[in-house]
C-alpha cells in the first residue's frame, strides 16, 4: 500500500498533526517603530505634536491636523475591553480555538484590535470595560501585543 502524500509533499498522517506557526506581521515603513518597540516589550503609539492627541494605526501624518507632525510615545499598556468576538473556528495556525478577538481602548484613548489571553472564551467572563494589560506573544522573530485581564 502506498502512503497518501498531501499537496505539501508530506505523508497525510504527518500533516494532520502538524500545526503551522502563527502568522507574523510584516512591518511597513509607517509601522516599523511600533513593531520594533513590541520586540523590546514596549507598547508605543503615535501622538499628534500639535494637538497632543494619541492615535492608532501608524500613519505618516496626524489625522487631527492636515499634514501635522507626529511622534512615537511609549504608553502605559493599560486598556479596557471595548468589544470582542469569540472565534470558534480559527485558522489552523491559531490553534484549536476558541480564541477571543477583541477591540481594546487604550488608557490613552485610541482603540486597537488584538487578542485576549488568560481568559475563558465565555461571554460571562468577558464583561465590557474589563481592565486589561498588554503582554507580548512571540511569533517567530516578531513580538505581537496581546492583552490579559488585570487581576481584580
Amino acid at each position: 500500500m502506498v502512503p497518501r502524500i498531501t499537496a505539501l509533499g508530506r505523508p497525510a498522517e504527518e500533516e494532520a498533526t502538524a500545526t503551522p506557526a502563527k502568522p507574523s506581521p510584516k512591518p511597513s515603513a509607517e509601522s516599523a517603530p511600533f513593531w520594533a518597540a513590541a520586540n523590546r516589550g514596549e507598547l508605543m503609539i503615535q501622538r499628534c505634536v500639535t494637538t497632543g492627541r494619541f492615535f492608532f494605526y501608524p500613519r505618516t501624518y496626524s489625522p487631527f491636523v492636515t499634514g501635522g507632525d507626529t511622534e512615537w510615545v511609549q504608553v502605559s499598556g493599560r486598556a479596557r475591553l471595548y468589544s470582542y468576538i469569540i472565534d470558534f473556528r480559527p485558522p489552523p495556525s491559531f490553534g484549536p480555538g476558541p480564541n477571543v478577538i477583541a477591540v481594546v481602548e487604550l488608557a490613552e484613548g485610541p482603540r486597537m484590535m488584538t487578542s485576549l489571553v488568560g481568559v475563558e472564551p465565555d461571554p460571562e467572563k468577558l464583561p465590557l470595560d474589563m481592565e486589561l494589560a498588554v503582554e507580548f506573544d512571540q511569533r517567530g522573530e516578531q513580538a505581537v501585543p496581546v492583552f490579559r485581564p488585570v487581576a481584580q
